[in-house]
């Protein structure tokens, strides 16, 4: 797991409680931020709350003492429309980020091949793994493709993290 340190001592929303809403919860604890985390969906939050994750309805926070909403992939942002968690951290001017930008604040040293885009990006990023593993590489490979970005492991400082990230 990359502990997220970035936050520690500070008040974090995280609102998305799938795979990679409840890594990026596990790493800011690990970090020793205090979170409160929400999913709209009862069965994610009893997943969460069995996993020792603090839950707090974000509908009623106290968005001017949040740091920071961190948002899972699948939540929009934006479009079709932000969706209702982001629309009342930014009346309160709480910076709405997501587990890459967490991943890319703890300044690791090594390489990132960040793969996007709308077809293909799983395969290309199985692939590039691969070729980097063949060629001798420590890598680590992840993101939406299976492994959450903050749960992948800690790499030598000469290995390679391969992710593939939303367009």
């Amino acid at each position: 797991m990359i502990e997220v340190t970035s936050f520690a001592n500070a008040h974090v929303a995280v609102f998305g409680l799938g795979r990679s809403g409840l890594a990026t919860a596990r790493a800011l604890m690990a970090g020793g931020a205090e979170v409160c985390a929400w999913d709209d969906s009862p069965e994610r939050r009893e997943e969460a709350a069995a996993a020792g994750i603090n839950l707090a309805d974000l509908y009623s926070a106290n968005w001017k003492n949040m740091a920071a909403l961190i948002l899972s992939p699948g939540v929009p942002l934006t479009h079709p429309e932000p969706h209702w968690v982001v629309r009342m951290a930014r009346a309160e001017s709480c910076e709405v980020i997501g587990d890459v930008e967490l991943f890319a604040r703890e300044g690791l040293p090594n390489a990132i091949a960040a793969i996007t885009g709308t077809n293909g990006k799983s395969t290309t990023t199985a692939l590039t793994g691969h070729l980097l593993e063949k060629c001798g590489r420590a890598v680590a490979t992840g993101g939406n493709l299976g492994t959450p970005v903050l749960e992948l492991p800690r790499l030598p400082d000469n290995g390679i993290y391969v992710i593939e990230m939303s367009s």
